[in-house]
């Protein structure tokens, strides 16, 4: 089954390795396309953008790999979102995540909802206790919703799987990579995805179709 992960960190951030190193582990773990997408506010993206669009040219040149270069927006203030991922799609990120409400840090409320109703936010990381309000303003407006294997934020992944498949959603299984322990096999997406109360008939989609729609929108 192919493997696909849209949120993942270097040490542009708070990962540990080098981009390059990251995707040759994700190479040698199966991995088929993949986004880097270091935390980022107003200061770094520009930064950011540039570093790994530019390891993304070489890496798709000798490896024939796809990365996409992304941002995590992260603690950026609510009402600055929109104008922010706006920036970040201007300075050359092709995706950008959302760090959504998740339940073991600080994050902003209403940082959901602003995430899910700016159009230059494609994926919405971690979102903790979900409303069913958001997750069908999510559906409507093509918002990836994501189910993460990252420690503490994935404790509410049960709920977000119940209250967006209720909306309609389109879900993502992403690892939220800052190590190389973090990185999927296809075994394990497969695990996280059913541990968070998937259905197995619901894991080609979520784990093939709509990393393959997404990228599709992002023109990759």
């Amino acid at each position: 089954m192919p493997l696909y992960d849209f949120h993942m960190h270097t040490f542009h951030s708070d990962g540990e390795l080098l981009p390059v190193e990251l995707v040759r582990r994700c190479i040698v773990n199966g991995y088929t396309a993949m986004a880097i997408t270091d935390h980022a506010g107003p200061g770094n993206i520009q930064m950011l953008a540039a570093t790994i669009s530019r390891d993304a040219v070489v890496i798709a040149e000798h490896w024939g790999f796809t990365v996409v270069p992304g941002v995590e927006l992260t603690h950026v203030p609510a009402s600055a979102i929109d104008s922010v991922a706006h920036q970040a799609k201007a300075e050359g990120a092709r995706l950008v995540v959302v760090h959504g409400e998740t339940p073991v840090e600080p994050v902003e409320p209403g940082t959901n909802r602003a995430a899910i109703e700016s159009e230059y936010v494609d994926i919405l990381a971690h979102p903790g206790f979900l409303t069913l309000e958001e997750a069908q303003l999510a559906a409507a407006n093509g918002t990836y919703i994501e189910v993460t294997s990252r420690r503490g934020h994935s404790l509410t992944n049960g709920h977000v799987v119940q209250v967006g498949r209720e909306a309609g959603v389109s879900f993502l299984v992403n690892s939220d990579t800052h190590s190389p322990s973090d990185i999927h096999t296809e075994s394990f997406a497969r695990r996280v995805a059913l541990g968070a109360g998937l259905h197995e008939a619901e894991l080609r989609d979520v784990l093939i179709l709509n990393p393959l729609k997404l990228l599709g929108e992002l023109g990759l």
